[in-house]
């Protein structure tokens, strides 16, 4: 039922009450971007905390597999795919786009 929403918010055809009765409720419109940027939050965290960016293949933060998720984002930018509003985020903390074994 959610997802049916979502498609008519998109489309632009989700009744005006309806759409802010699911603001109001806590309804995530973009999936997709929400777990982006809790898992970016998550690296931010471990930037603060361990004072860099070299994270491991197996570093498990929150319960999220942040290194095969950056090793997703490294990917995508080789590829073209990853949005340029997400690599500029990457960028500004100073995020390591070139794998070397080392890192880990």
């Amino acid at each position: 039922w959610l997802n049916n929403q979502r498609n008519q918010k998109k489309k632009g055809k989700l009744d005006g009450s309806l759409e802010k009765r699911l603001v109001d409720v806590g309804v995530v419109w973009d999936i997709n971007s929400e777990l982006w940027e809790k898992k970016y939050c998550l690296l931010v965290n471990f930037q603060q905390r361990e004072g860099h960016l070299i994270i491991p293949q197996k570093q498990i933060e929150d319960g999220v597999n942040l290194g095969v998720w950056l090793t997703q984002q490294r990917r995508k930018k080789k590829m073209g795919k990853l949005d340029s509003s997400c690599k500029r985020r990457l960028d500004e903390i100073g995020f390591v786009w070139t794998f070397s074994p080392h890192y880990i």
